[in-house]
């Protein structure tokens, strides 16, 4: 089974939508995507999402079902500086060198009254839910294979919801993956999961923040660090 994850193109943030250029995106995105057996379409209800999947959606004439989970995440909290923002905090954290391996990054003042890790344990909780429906039960930091599908599935979300169901099936934690992994506007990620019934199995990254069908001549992407 694979998983496709794909931000939605650049946006409107003030009307929810995407730019002339965000829809330049979405569809260089849906000709990108055309080819890779997608035979489902997820997307937040989020209207940036919707429409940036509306694109891939037509160009296969496939349905867009809706996870309202994927909804893009808040932040902020009492006293958590820089507004609670999970990707600047978490460079903050690497650079006061926490120790992601060993201590909980739920607990550090930063994430512990920051709302952002409610949702992060909302989307944790039902991605699992997710991928259970497609015969992969999440156990501890790996999966138990009941049933695997051999499918290819495409997840139109946003940055920080994203990060969350990536954080939480590569087993890494939210704010390193917000700081270390960032990807552009319509950037293609493709998790890989292999179908062996009756066993545990790890997912792989097969491809990470491809961006070519939007940067061409080889130029590089840009990292955004705007709020959603």
């Amino acid at each position: 089974m694979r998983i496709i994850f794909v931000r939605h193109g650049e946006p409107d943030y003030a009307r929810d939508c995407l730019t002339d250029e965000g829809r330049r995106q979405a569809a260089a995105a849906a000709e990108r995507l055309a080819g890779e057996g997608i035979c489902e379409i997820y997307a937040s209800p989020c209207g940036r999402a919707m429409e940036t999947a509306s694109f891939t959606a037509q160009k296969l004439g496939l349905p867009v079902v809706t996870l309202d989970y994927m909804h893009e995440i808040a932040w902020g909290g009492e006293g958590v500086p820089h507004d609670g923002h999970p990707w600047t905090l978490g460079d903050c954290m690497l650079a006061e060198g926490f120790d992601f391996a060993a201590e909980d990054w739920r607990a550090h003042p930063y994430f512990r009254d920051n709302v952002a890790t409610e949702y992060y344990g909302r989307i944790a909780g039902q991605i699992d839910a997710f991928l259970a429906g497609f015969g992969y039960r999440h156990e501890g930091r790996r999966f138990f294979c009941a049933d695997g599908a051999d499918k290819t599935v495409a997840l139109f979300s946003h940055g920080g919801s994203g990060a969350c169901a990536l954080a939480h099936i590569l087993a890494l934690p939210f704010p390193y993956v917000a700081s270390v992994l960032p990807y552009d506007f319509t950037s293609v990620i493709i998790l890989d999961f292999p179908v062996r019934k009756g066993d545990y199995v790890f997912p792989r990254v097969e491809l990470f923040n491809d961006c070519a069908h939007i940067r061409p001549g080889g130029r590089r992407p840009a990292i955004q660090q705007v709020s959603e």
